[in-house]
């Protein structure tokens, strides 16, 4: 895994410093938008609605629009000077029984890995956390936005949970939360029964995204069945055989290129005895010349490079004839 945050756990006087890594990925498959007539793909491109013209990323800026439509135009400076205190650190604010932090709550899930320094400092505030049952309530900057978070014990490894702010956790509101709706006891016992009915341990394990593999399969068809297209201005990559798993098709896909791009190119043929002397040598033949994609290709090549050196004797011959019908 690679890290994507360094700074230090601290609680009291006591600093730990360490990594965070992402400790969750989707695994959705991930498609790009294309023009359904011939597969290109489509781009999107940043224009001023002003003057229609793309405007590059450097010159690009955060603005807070204003309810009469003006603009508030944010710089670098400006946001540079706001105070991140946590900027480098996970601050422990205090500590707090695990149910008192719902699950609503949770935003995203980071480990927490220890520098060798401060190992000892990790393990032993990791066995105390997880002895207590309890969660550490803290404080910490990611990407320019600070952020409550909760830190648990999951599998030996210290996690942090980044959590939403009381006010990005909508209300409730629903009508017939006001509405007095009556439950007659038998039925309440027999719901209370086909729950204990269904009641068993949780193993995610045994679970698994059916949609994915559905999808997984459409594509794997397709492939199967040459039903792809290849846009225009795309080289094709020949391999003598299509894998029938989508993750060999890419393997074989990056080999192909990388022993096409190791091929030597293909120099042009010196001109045949007894060429006219005076005829221009033809120094862009080399120029022309591309790498071999393979044997059936290079010939061809070649050929085009005879031509290309004959041509201006061609030339020279025909203008000589001119020269003479005048005169």
């Amino acid at each position: 895994m690679r890290s994507i945050w360094a700074g230090a756990i601290s609680f009291g006087l006591v600093v730990i410093p360490v990594k965070l890594y992402a400790a969750t990925e989707q695994r959705d498959i991930t498609f790009r938008q294309v023009h359904r007539k011939d597969g290109a793909r489509i781009q999107f491109r940043r224009v001023c609605t002003l003057d229609g013209e793309e405007v590059p990323y450097s010159d690009i800026a955060k603005g807070y629009e204003l309810p009469t439509g003006d603009m508030v135009v944010l710089t670098d400076e400006d946001l540079a000077e706001l105070p991140l205190v946590t900027a480098h650190r996970i601050e422990v604010l205090h500590f707090a029984p695990s149910a008192q932090v719902e699950p609503i709550l949770a935003a995203k899930s980071y480990y927490t890995e220890p520098e060798p320094a401060g190992a000892r400092a990790y393990v032993l505030f990791r066995d105390a956390l997880e002895k207590s049952g309890k969660v550490a309530v803290a404080k910490v900057a990611l990407r320019q936005r600070e952020a409550l978070a909760a830190l648990r014990v999951r599998e030996g490894v210290i996690t942090l949970e980044t959590l939403l702010w009381p006010d990005e956790v909508r209300k409730p509101d629903f009508a017939f939360l006001d509405e007095d709706i009556e439950v007659r006891s038998q039925e309440l016992k027999m719901a209370a029964s086909l729950i204990e009915t269904m009641t068993e341990d949780f193993d995610p394990d045994q679970y698994h995204d059916t949609y994915r593999e559905a999808l997984e399969a459409v594509v794997q068809a397709k492939v199967e069945g040459n039903d792809v297209v290849r846009p225009a201005g795309v080289e094709a990559l020949e391999s003598p055989k299509q894998p029938a798993d989508l993750t060999e098709i890419l393997r074989a896909s990056v080999a192909a290129l990388k022993d096409q791009r190791a091929q030597p190119a293909i120099t042009a043929k010196p001109a045949k005895a007894g060429a006219d002397p005076e005829a221009p040598k033809a120094p862009k033949a080399r120029a022309r010349a591309k790498p071999a994609a393979s044997a059936k290709t290079a010939e061809p090549a070649a050929k085009d490079t005879d031509d290309d050196v004959k041509a201006p004797k061609t030339r020279s011959r025909a203008k000589a004839g001119a020269r003479k019908a005048s005169a």
